[in-house]
């Protein structure tokens, strides 16, 4: 069954472009993993320093491999967790409807 997976990071103050940065350079990768159905940020520009990631992936095997790819330590890990004031993130479970 897929599983949906929804981030939300809140950009520090001065550190917005660098965050930015690693999502941009981080999503194709996601994008092309196997197993990823979808990996699509947005964010409102109301609140511009809260940026949201919706994700789904096949099951829970492809969504662990996201977490320990290579592009995953590289961008989020260590590009993006050092830019942001909080980071949050939610495993969801697709209903059969």
């Amino acid at each position: 069954m897929p599983i949906v997976m929804q981030a939300t990071w809140v950009l520090a103050e001065g550190k917005e472009d660098v965050a930015l940065d690693a999502l941009e350079r981080l999503a194709p990768l996601s994008r092309a993993e196997p197993g990823c159905r979808l990996y699509q940020p947005y964010r409102d520009p109301a609140e511009p320093q809260i940026v949201h990631i919706v994700e789904i992936y096949d099951d829970e095997a492809a969504l662990e491999a996201h977490g320990t790819s290579a592009h995953f330590e590289q961008y989020v890990l260590g590009q993006a967790v050092p830019a942001l004031a909080d980071r949050r993130r939610h495993v969801y479970q697709t209903l059969d409807v």
